[in-house]
């Protein structure tokens, strides 16, 4: 598990955070947000679902919930002291959300304070999986919580633009990170390089980690290590075709090739009406239809999760 920002290290947290993210809106986002948190509370765990997509929040729609009176805005302009007053039930049993409706038309521009207090309270809870549905694109707001995450899960979509959206996204993703820890490894110059479009620039990582490693391939291994620890997880959704089916593993090996670091995928949702129709009729496909292709993926993709993290612990209904 990540440590946290400076000095949150010894805060109560969730027992793992899942930050949904993607390239470009219109993906699937928030509905695999959303029948994820069934899946996992559906096994046992309690889950948080968090719109963080100020601006353009719709989480509560893709579960059925009303308007909710009180959402994360309201935390945040403190005209709710404490998070627990904006949380809301979801009828789905151990599911709660933190719903982003009614934002103000600035909500989307976090104010740096504003950030660090979402994510200092964020990191308290005590759910068992707290998911982060991010905002689409590569804001910092938006990669600074993708990358808090234990898994930082990206949407797409087996298409060409979409492809090239999830590349810049995990590229955007690994560069903040190297941003953040720049100082720690004395590398602020190299970072500097790899950000400038001059011509001769480092490019990749691997250009990064190579000239690290000229400098002092003790720090250069070290940094390696921690940046293969922070491994992008994939979601293809909308698979129309067998050869969609995998994309992922294409964009994994190609990942791997020019950057030289891990990708894993975690499955393919196929192109599927009933998940249209549940989405049409506000609700989680997982609800509404449990024996479609759709919901019998997510169920995969969710399990796979509970692998990586070990048996969970199991809540009393």
């Amino acid at each position: 598990m990540v440590s946290g920002p400076p000095g949150l290290s010894r805060r109560p947290r969730p027992r793992r955070i899942i930050a949904v993210g993607g390239g470009k809106g219109g993906i699937g986002k928030s509905m695999v947000s959303a029948n994820l948190g069934v899946a996992l509370a559906q096994s046992g765990a309690n889950v948080l679902l968090v719109d963080v997509d100020l601006g353009g929040a719709n989480l509560h729609t893709c579960l059925g919930v009303g308007q909710p009176n009180a959402t994360l805005s309201d935390f945040l302009r403190r005209n709710k002291a404490q998070l627990e007053e904006v949380i809301v039930p979801t009828g789905v049993p151990r599911l709660s959300l933190i719903a982003g409706a009614q934002d103000a038309l600035d909500a989307a521009n976090l104010k740096y304070a504003q950030k660090q207090k979402l994510l200092r309270t964020l990191m308290g809870t005590s759910a068992d999986y707290l998911i982060l549905d991010l905002g689409a694109g590569t804001s910092f707001n938006t990669i600074d919580f993708f990358i808090l995450a234990d898994h930082g899960v990206l949407v797409m979509l087996p298409e060409p633009t979409s492809v090239e959206n999830a590349y810049r996204f995990a590229k955007a993703a690994f560069f903040r990170k190297l941003q953040q820890v720049e100082s720690q490894y004395g590398i602020e110059d190299l970072v500097e390089d790899a950000l400038t479009t001059r011509e001769g620039a480092l490019r990749t990582l691997h250009d990064v980690l190579a000239q690290a490693r000229r400098k002092d391939p003790v720090i250069a291994d070290r940094l390696e290590r921690e940046l293969s620890a922070f491994r992008i997880r994939l979601i293809v959704n909308q698979a129309r075709t067998d050869a969609d089916l995998s994309v992922g593993a294409s964009v994994a090996a190609a990942w791997k090739k020019f950057f030289g670091i891990e990708m894993d995928v975690l499955g393919a949702i196929r192109y599927d009406d009933e998940a249209w129709r549940a989405v049409r009729k506000r609700k989680p496909v997982l609800i509404e239809r449990p024996d479609s292709a759709a919901a019998t993926a997510i169920q995969v993709i969710a399990t796979r999760i509970l692998t990586l993290d070990g048996s969970p612990q199991r809540s009393t209904p």
